[in-house]
């Protein structure tokens, strides 16, 4: 089969909207040049959209007009670097896409080491430095993190519901997931820790807290804004 079948059937397979790269069209490293060729001519006829280097994407055509892809497809690309995983979308957009706000901010926050500018039309991302080298392994569990530590600054936040949504997001983690959870809580700032302990005491998940108690100093105040009634367990955690 000739290159050029090869990437056009590969692309009939793809979902409209959906970003792609030479990786997903599995062309190997010694055909990228030609593969290149054979893009830039579906390009011309319209068949794909190119939404960044080495980005694509099938356009979906309506009455009116050719649709993008959503935030997050063209976000996608920025989140990868040769493949890999090195950031990760948070503040705002991800706390509405965990249920715990119903804001959606015009600037977009995106975390990792590196720092990552997006201005494409209406699509604007910031950056935010991680607190961690960001992989495929962690980013969920640093977003719940990330969470953890807002909680007082997220917008339109109703704090009991919101308890209640953190408390179900952290007990459906697999145990290597909540392993992860506490290993990386140590990196986060002592309000996120005492949040953390606080939650997964009060969800009486089997876990030892002890480490993550013992870097707290037993002295100061977390004033997150969270009542005994919401969270039995807070006041063990100095919360208040």
């Amino acid at each position: 089969m000739s290159i050029t079948a090869q990437i056009t059937d590969e692309i009939k397979n793809i979902p409209i909207g959906k970003t792609f790269g030479y990786k997903d069209l599995n062309v190997s490293s010694k055909k990228i040049t030609t593969a290149a060729k054979v893009i830039e001519r579906l390009i011309k006829k319209g068949v794909i959209k190119k939404i960044a280097k080495g980005t694509f994407y099938k356009p979906e055509k309506t009455v009116f007009g050719e649709l993008k892809p959503s935030e997050n497809e063209i976000i996608k690309p920025y989140l990868f670097e040769k493949g890999k995983r090195i950031a990760y979308i948070t503040a705002e957009l991800l706390y509405n896409q965990l249920g715990l706000t119903t804001q959606i901010p015009a600037t977009i926050k995106i975390a990792s080491l590196k720092r990552i500018y997006i201005n494409k039309g209406a699509i604007k991302a910031k950056p935010v430095k991680s607190y961690v080298e960001v992989t495929d392994e962690n980013f969920y569990i640093l977003g719940l993190l990330d969470a953890i530590k807002d909680f007082k600054k997220i917008p339109d936040l109703d704090t009991n519901n919101a308890l209640k949504r953190l408390g179900y997001l952290i007990e459906n983690l697999e145990i290597k997931q909540l392993d992860l959870l506490m290993k990386l809580a140590l990196k986060y700032p002592p309000r996120a820790r005492a949040l953390l302990g606080a939650i997964a005491q009060n969800l009486e998940i089997n876990l030892d807290l002890t480490i993550l108690k013992n870097s707290l100093n037993p002295l100061s105040e977390y004033k997150l804004g969270i009542s005994k009634k919401e969270l039995p367990t807070s006041t063990n955690w100095n919360i208040v």
